[in-house]
């Protein structure tokens, strides 16, 4: 099993890796992609993204987002944010998504980048407020929150994902044999029930589809990494 960070931002991350995540690697399916969400606390004066952009803008250096530390999707979420909206926001880099949350809900800083399962509770709860969803596409799990990309920054999009490699120079064959079984598995109504309950989503692809996705998906860290300057060694 890879991940965004293990076969996409790390390559760009890291000055040195002990493996190659193009070259040492046979893609075989993508098999989830977590849906993201971008929360504020509740004293934050803005109700939209665009509201949101427009306060960084009058404010600058003066909004903190929290991640749950450098590298981390969250990390980079903001990052990207900040490209692209062209705003100065301050990252408070946490030790995981727990201190990030927590500090969050106590108002030592603005707004955070996280998947759904870790922030719908406290979405739901009153303690933060959901502005805009990080992925693609609305979410079902909460389907009244409208994206980044439609709210104001088109082409906005981050989600986690994980997918199943195997080791470079697996038979064709064989690797078309374990796609076939983990997209008949990833079907199931149960498997689907379970994900959409987490916030998270499956699409059929194909080890070629999946190989194509991970190789936009470094092009596209490794841009946002190059610009923010983030490095972790």
């Amino acid at each position: 099993m890879g991940s965004i960070g293990t076969h996409a931002v790390n390559v760009s991350l890291f000055s040195r890796l002990p493996y190659d995540p193009l070259r040492d690697f046979a893609p075989v399916a993508l098999v989830i992609q977590a849906e993201g969400l971008l929360v504020l606390h509740p004293s934050v004066p803005v109700k939209t993204v665009k509201e949101l952009i427009a306060l960084a803008r009058a404010r600058p250096g003066q909004l903190a987002y929290a991640s749950a530390g450098n590298g981390t999707a969250s990390h980079l979420a903001g990052e990207l944010f900040k490209s692209m909206a062209k705003v100065d926001i301050v990252h408070i880099p946490y030790k995981g998504n727990v201190p990030a949350i927590t500090d969050l809900i106590g108002g030592q800083t603005s707004m955070l980048f996280a998947t759904m399962p870790t922030v719908l509770p406290q979405v739901k709860a009153g303690k933060l407020r959901a502005l805009a969803v990080a992925s693609a596409q609305r979410s079902p799990a909460a389907p009244n929150v409208p994206t980044i990309a439609e709210a104001a920054l088109p082409g906005f999009e981050i989600t986690n994902w994980i997918g199943v490699f195997a080791p470079a120079g697996t038979p064709a064959d064989i690797v078309a044999r374990l796609n076939a079984e983990i997209m008949r598995i990833m079907r199931l109504p149960e498997v689907q029930s379970r994900l959409a309950n987490e916030g998270a989503k499956f699409a059929p692809n194909t080890p070629h589809e999946f190989a194509a996705f991970q190789k936009s998906e470094i092009a596209k860290w490794g841009k946002v990494i190059r610009e923010s300057g983030a490095r972790v060694d």
